[in-house]
């Protein structure tokens, strides 16, 4: 009877649901579960979560795996990837005195534009390598010591999601070198708490968790937390990284120069670097992963729900999105001289600022349905373009694209990418590519691969679009303009603030 081979579970924290896959060391999967829970907006800005929720579906589906890994197959350990910018304060027993406010939380806009604005603002950034911009932790803090100091002062520690979860299995508060250089508190060049930037927030080191770096292993787990998992106590815990480095690593994109694109309901570009680099004018963060291995890039807030938002405008009678994605395959690229500015949502990279908002510019009367849908599109695409111009600009080098997520079912929207960016794009088998990369970077801290750099070979492309010539053409003369907008609208979208914030 053949022997059952040993696997690793990567568990993928992440906004709306907890992913666990069990991989060995071919890449194989050999079981998965997944647990949701809701993201609440109690008032306007606000989106959090209840911990303790995610706290259970991380256990519920982790055991799940375990139970369906089967018979004679080891759990050699878990590796943990999770998404950035949480946030949450528990007492000193540590129970939670907030909600564990996400990423997409907004609440710190006016604080994040005033620390963006001061003078070595700029200088922040670059030093820790995380934008200010409301999703920062940094921000958040700063929001909480003005607008919550009941709270603020009551906190005993201050933390992410992905530290909740590890201490409540543990009972130790510890914090990866990769989330913790996304929380605007990290010094990059030495990975340490940034002295200014603790000062800013007004907290001290001991309100936070222990650094470690991503391949730091826990022994032990609490006995009530073995039985709840289904694993032994001694099943090693590795404390892993942030969602967008493991996702790099889930596409075999960990060598410079391959890139990483991902397009959910948001979107992002990375890409892995052997040095720490953020360009002039503070467009790109730079996360860390593992010595010797950083993220450079960027994320759009705006992705998959610019699609969502065109069926129910503009084409509500389509049967489903891929019927609207048909729709804009009748207008030819560059939509007839229309572009969209797609900030339904605010924007991040590489403008870093919740003012802006969704614009049409070079309408006319020739232009139908089938033209405003695909300059929606469109517009993702050149916002994505300006980041991987935001990438270069920072001395980043990339010749080739690895791209996942929801849209990559459409052959518009994967050809419509690759004539944008002007280069080839591949699209690899690697359906959960965070929990992919978690596991193969809890093998290397556990020693059951020599590095995770073996996900270049396990990784296969099943498909790669390369730029059709003449539309390839046209975007790149669009790309100009379309930046050029961002900074041409910005007092209407100042203004428009006001005015909405008054309605």
């Amino acid at each position: 009877m053949p022997t059952r081979p040993d696997v690793v579970l990567g568990v993928d924290i992440g906004t709306t649901a907890t992913k666990v896959v069990a991989f060995d060391a071919e890449g194989r999967e050999h079981a998965s579960a997944a647990a949701g829970y809701p993201l609440d907006e109690p008032h306007p800005g606000y989106a959090v979560q209840d911990p303790e929720a995610i706290r259970r579906a991380v256990a519920g589906a982790v055991a799940e795996v375990a139970g369906a890994a089967g018979d004679g197959t080891a759990v050699k350990g878990l590796c943990f990837s999770a998404a950035m910018h949480t946030l949450l304060a528990v007492d000193e027993s540590g129970r939670p005195l907030t909600p564990s406010i996400t990423w997409g939380d907004t609440r710190a806009a006016a604080q994040a534009e005033r620390l963006r604005a001061a003078p070595g603002g700029l200088e922040l950034h670059r030093r820790t390598g995380t934008p200010l911009h409301p999703m920062s932790p940094l921000a958040k803090l700063v929001w909480f010591r003005e607008e919550d100091p009941e709270v603020f002062d009551a906190a005993h520690r201050w933390a992410g999601i992905k530290e909740y979860v590890v201490a409540g299995l543990t009972g130790e508060w510890v914090v990866d070198h990769s989330i913790a250089s996304a929380t605007g508190l990290l010094e990059l060049a030495t990975l340490d708490w940034d002295r200014e930037a603790l000062e800013l927030a007004g907290v001290e080191r001991d309100r936070l968790s222990r650094l470690v770096p991503s391949t730091h292993v826990l022994t032990r787990l609490t006995a009530e937390a073995a039985r709840e998992l289904g694993v032994p106590p001694d099943c090693p815990i590795v404390v892993g990284a942030s969602d967008g480095a493991l996702a790099s690593l889930g596409v075999g994109a960990v060598h410079p120069g391959v890139g990483a694109c991902s397009i959910g309901t948001s979107g992002a570009l990375r890409v892995m670097v052997e040095d720490p680099a953020v360009d002039p004018q503070g467009r790109v963060f730079c996360y860390a992963l593992t010595p010797g291995r950083w993220t450079v890039g960027g994320a759009i807030n705006n992705g998959g729900v610019v699609l969502e938002w065109a069926h129910d405008a503009l084409a509500p009678d389509a049967e489903d999105r891929a019927a609207v994605l048909e729709l804009a395959a009748a207008a030819p690229p560059g939509s007839a001289g229309l572009l969209m500015l797609p900030y339904l949502l605010g924007e991040r990279a590489p403008h870093w600022s919740p003012l802006p908002r969704g614009a049409y510019v070079g309408l006319t009367r020739a232009h139908r349905r089938e033209h405003l849908v695909r300059a929606a599109i469109e517009g993702v695409c050149l916002q994505l373009a300006l980041v991987l111009e935001s990438m270069r600009a920072a001395g980043v080098e990339v010749r080739e694209m690895r791209a996942t997520g929801g849209f990559a079912r459409s052959g518009l929207w994967r050809q419509l990418l690759s004539d944008v960016l002007g280069m080839d794009v591949g699209y690899p088998q690697a359906p959960e590519a965070s929990s992919f990369g978690a596991a193969l970077l809890g093998m290397e801290a556990l020693g059951i691969v020599a590095s995770f750099d073996v996900a270049a070979d396990l990784v296969h492309i099943a498909q790669v679009h390369r730029p059709e010539r003449d539309a390839a053409a046209v975007y790149a003369e669009l790309l100009p303009i379309f930046g050029d907008l961002y900074d041409a609208l910005l007092p209407a979208f100042r203004a428009l603030g006001r005015v909405g914030g008054r309605g």
